[in-house]
């Protein structure tokens, strides 16, 4: 017996993706990207906690000049709205649970500190290629950016060739 997927069609789900960067870039004048809103959160912070700092620091200080709080940030909305729809669609297809995926050869704690190591190379990465994969790859591609069809190609180029090493975490 077939059991039915609680996911959505990808390929339905890419038509809606490119929809949703059409509009952004019809309404906001930019693709999508969320590199940025770690930035923001991490301005916000600084300035709550040291603005003397921030305020010497040119770096921080330009991103606090502009007179608007740094979460009023497009990229901060943009990325609050995603993990309110993730947490509404996980909810409404009864996939809203705690759990660590992994493989049944490591334990939680390898596969949460394999993740965390992940996110800071990837947030590394992205701040050295100047964007993210939504900002660099999907919005460059978008409109025809040769560097955004590159950074694509690194991007899962380096993911095949990292994935034989690093198998063992999921099989």
């Amino acid at each position: 017996m077939e059991t039915k997927s609680k996911y959505l069609n990808p390929y339905v789900a890419g038509v809606l993706l490119g929809l949703v960067l059409l509009g952004a870039i019809y309404v906001s004048g930019r693709g999508l990207g969320a590199s940025g809103a770690f930035k923001d959160v991490v301005t916000a912070t600084l300035n709550k906690v040291a603005p003397s700092h921030v305020a010497e620091t040119p770096y921080w200080a330009s991103r606090v000049s502009q007179g608007e709080h740094p979460l009023k940030s497009w990229l901060a909305l943009e990325v609050l709205g995603v993990l309110i729809g993730g947490f509404i669609s996980g909810a409404l297809s009864g996939r809203l649970k705690i759990t660590v995926d992994k493989g049944p050869r490591i334990t939680s704690s390898t596969r949460i500190v394999f993740a965390i190591l992940g996110g800071i190379l990837f947030g590394l990465g992205a701040q050295l290629g100047r964007g993210c994969t939504s900002g660099a790859a999907l919005s460059g591609m978008a409109v025809l950016s040769s560097a955004g069809f590159i950074t694509m190609m690194a991007i899962f180029g380096t993911g095949y060739l990292v994935a034989y090493f690093f198998r063992k975490l999921w099989i």
